[in-house]
């Protein structure tokens, strides 16, 4: 019998998930937005309240006044092979950027931020607004190299103050100007930004003011309209809406629309970043910058329904209980703030520490400290086990996790570390693909008492698994009370495996939440199907709009294009897709999966050789990126290079040992050549995704080498696993010699045949093996 052909397939590196912040309002509204010196004639307080908070200095212009801020000069600071000098007075401020004798001038125009950075905007070509090499220390009163502060535990250098992702049009501007209008104009790569004013104003929250305006002063003297023409205000949204406002902007997230209005839902107009993304510990911890809302998700206070942003913070941004922080606990933990020594081991008197100093633990990043709001308790033993920051070692820096682990456990009999580390625990075998476990994640994400954050971290982790175990857990998902993990299921389920895969995605494409539906919508797009009418045929027209649409959103990132060629090539629409990619490619140069996705797209429309020339771009980018060297293998196996495939397919290998298509196609290429490594590789293969396929591949390598015996106890496990695989079948009577073995595998088939589950042309091959014999 001879054995199969190789894998015809690529591996595709899933859609990033990006911060993508703020996208600015629908404005075609009735009322239009007056701008917030509008707000003073009513409300002077609240406006000199607002105009120097954080939010109201959230930007601003460079001025004399701001100048008297920077109290200190820098020397010459050299990033990147350059020299670079910050100089500011009251009439100027600017960059000099110095290569040898030639000098660039960079003038700071605006200035974000404050509370602890000032970053500096200058003007670029195409209308970009580029941050400034130099970034200022609010704090330590000096400047810095401000990309370089950046630098991430996932990349081994830092990205260059030049790179998108330090452009204000493309990466950070809604939470910082008000009713910003982007004008991307993808044709000539170029914008026309526009903004209202500078800093977070009132409608930003309230909504456009005009209509407010006119009817406030058109009210009789001491009366109140009843109608105040306002989103929001005093018990006007509930306090999921409150919260929902001001997670656009302190949130990790993708834009779906660029619509979104205060009293919306936030998922209709967002997804969430959560732990799938190594910028979190496996804890949920912070180890980037994640502006908040996905820890906030986490809190117990949260999930009460009864406390929101405003409970803490004012409209302004600031903390309502600085002068005695334990009272922001009250109501619901009186009895602790009152009596802190039954709760804590800390007196609570003063020089105590506070509430906050143990559930809110604080992490650095980028010169910015952002607090935990996650109020779960501190967990030294996550910190032994994952290195994630815990509240008492924050204070005791002269001990470490492990005596600080101790103390607890001794402080408190209930191991209330317990589940924090178990679901830690899963997230982090998750994410180095170790699937022997894969029961008790399934198990997480069906339980009724599961963190929403932490179930829909690991069924996107999941999306990398490939053993079949996993769909009945993704397929309860869907319907999960939580619309996080709704979508991550409908968007793990993409391409549907089976029918009823299919049928529930099309359920969910009338689902209540927007980002449920284009999830499950990007799932199905692929799938030719055929709904004539109805409410699913109105539901699915609508879902797919509104992906489509979401596709587009931020014409001007690189994601939304490559997210667009990914629409394409699951409808095989291979040059589309190509078009999509290359634009991605031409947004960020540096990012791999435009490329790898672009070569899958020549290699399916029949261009190896520009698949080829893809990847290898690709490689350049990131060398030892398995995805990238095992696509590479297949290719060079097509091009008949298999010294070249082979030399590829080892590389994906070393780099992760669990890419089970990997060792497959290893164990076919060098089959004939040296039958005892292919056996090697076809037992790693099947170890790492036990399928019916990897299984008879496994036989036949058994055989090879003289291990029938093996190889027909191995294929007799396959049938009772997949009893659906008929070749497995046909190779054990190929291999049966004698009468007991023959009589075996006759019986294995006759048993396929009496339980009336086989394809009828399967059931014909069957019968002729029978009739043959």
């Amino acid at each position: 019998m001879r054995h199969a052909a190789f894998a015809k397939y690529f591996l595709l590196i899933l859609p990033l998930i990006i911060s993508s912040l703020f996208v600015a309002p629908n404005l075609a509204t009735a009322s239009t937005y007056a701008g917030s010196e509008s707000c003073i004639d009513c409300h002077e307080r609240f406006y000199k309240l607002w105009a120097p908070s954080r939010h109201g200095r959230a930007m601003q212009p460079y001025t004399a006044a701001f100048a008297d801020k920077l109290s200190s000069q820098l020397a010459p600071l050299s990033i990147e092979g350059k020299s670079y000098q910050a100089f500011t007075s009251k009439e100027t401020g600017h960059i000099i950027e110095k290569t040898g004798d030639e000098v660039k001038k960079y003038p700071i125009e605006h200035v974000l931020g404050g509370k602890y950075v000032y970053y500096f905007l200058t003007p670029m070509e195409k209308g970009r607004l580029q941050t400034l090499p130099l970034a200022y220390d609010v704090k330590k009163n000096e400047w810095f190299d401000m990309a370089g502060s950046g630098i991430r535990h996932t990349r081994d250098s830092g990205v260059s103050w030049t790179d998108p992702v330090y452009t204000f049009n493309t990466s950070c501007h809604g939470c910082h100007v008000s009713q910003l209008r982007n004008n991307f104009d993808p044709e000539n790569d170029t914008y026309m930004t526009t903004w209202k004013e500078p800093g977070i104003n009132c409608e930003t929250c309230h909504g456009p003011s005009s209509e407010h305006n006119r009817v406030c002063r058109e009210a009789a003297e001491g009366t109140t309209p009843k109608d105040l023409k306002l989103l929001g205000g005093k018990g006007k949204f509930t306090v999921q809406q409150n919260s929902d406002a001001c997670a656009p902007c302190h949130a990790q997230m993708i834009a779906l629309t660029g619509a979104f209005m205060p009293g919306d839902k936030f998922y209709d107009h967002f997804d969430l970043v959560t732990l799938e993304d190594p910028d979190f510990y496996p804890d949920g911890r912070d180890l980037g910058e994640n502006y908040t809302h996905t820890t906030w998700s986490l809190s117990p206070c949260v999930k009460s329904g009864e406390l929101g942003c405003l409970h803490c913070h004012t409209s302004s941004g600031r903390f309502r209980q600085k002068n005695d922080p334990n009272t922001a606990c009250y109501p619901c933990h009186d009895n602790k703030v009152d009596q802190p020594e039954k709760h804590t081991m800390h007196t609570g008197g003063k020089g105590s520490p506070t509430c906050i100093s143990c559930h809110m633990n604080k992490t650095t990043f980028a010169r910015m400290n952002r607090s935990d709001h996650s109020m779960l308790p501190p967990t030294p033993a996550a910190t032994v086990a994952f290195g994630s920051p815990n509240a008492c070692n924050g204070c005791h820096i002269d001990k470490d996790a492990a005596w600080a682990d101790k103390i607890v456990r001794k402080w408190r009999k209930r191991d209330y570390q317990a589940p924090i580390l178990y679901r830690a625990g899963l997230v982090e075998a998750a994410r180095k693909s170790d699937w022997s476990n894969l029961k008790e994640i399934t198990d997480y994400i069906t339980a009724k008492n599961h963190d929403p954050v932490f179930a829909a971290s690991l069924i996107r982790i999941l999306r990398s698994c490939s053993l079949p175990e996993k769909w009945p857990a993704l397929l309860s998902a869907l319907s999960d009370a939580s619309p996080l993990v709704r979508s991550a299921a409908a968007e793990a389920l993409g391409p549907p495996p089976s029918h009823e895969a299919v049928q529930a995605l099309v359920q969910a494409t009338g689902d209540s939440f927007r980002v449920v539906r284009i999830r499950a919508a990007a799932a199905i797009s692929g799938i030719p199907m055929t709904i004539t009418k109805g409410q699913h045929k109105d539901n699915l027209e609508r879902a797919t709009q509104e992906f489509l649409a979401s596709l587009t959103a931020r014409p001007d990132l690189w994601t939304s294009h490559y997210n667009l060629g990914n629409y394409h090539l699951h409808r095989r629409e291979f040059a589309l897709a190509s078009k999509s990619f290359s634009k991605a490619h031409a947004l960020a140069p540096t990012a791999v999966p435009p490329l790898v996705n672009d070569a899958m797209a020549h290699a399916n429309g029949g261009d190896a050789f520009g698949a080829r020339d893809l990847l290898l771009q690709a490689k350049e980018l990131a060398p030892e990126n398995p995805a990238i060297l095992f696509n590479l293998g297949l290719l060079e196996v097509e091009l008949d290079n298999r010294k070249d495939a082979e030399k590829y397919l080892r590389a994906s290998l070393k780099a992760n040992p669990g890419l089970s298509k990997a060792a497959y196609n290893m164990s076919l290429l060098i089959g004939e050549r040296n039958p005892v490594e292919a056996l090697k590789f076809a037992q790693q293969s099947y170890d790492a995704t036990p399928s019916s396929g990897y299984a008879f591949n496994l036989a036949y390598s058994q055989n090879r080498v003289g291990q029938t015996v093996e190889a027909r106890t191995t294929l007799a496990a396959a049938i009772r696993q997949w009893p659906k695989f008929i070749d497995s079948y046909l190779y054990l009577l190929d291999l049966s010699s004698s009468k007991e073995d023959k009589a075996v595998a006759r019986s294995l088939i006759q048993t396929a045949l009496d339980s009336h589950q086989i394809k009828p042309i399967d059931r014909s091959r069957l019968k002729h093996a029978l009739d043959s014999q």
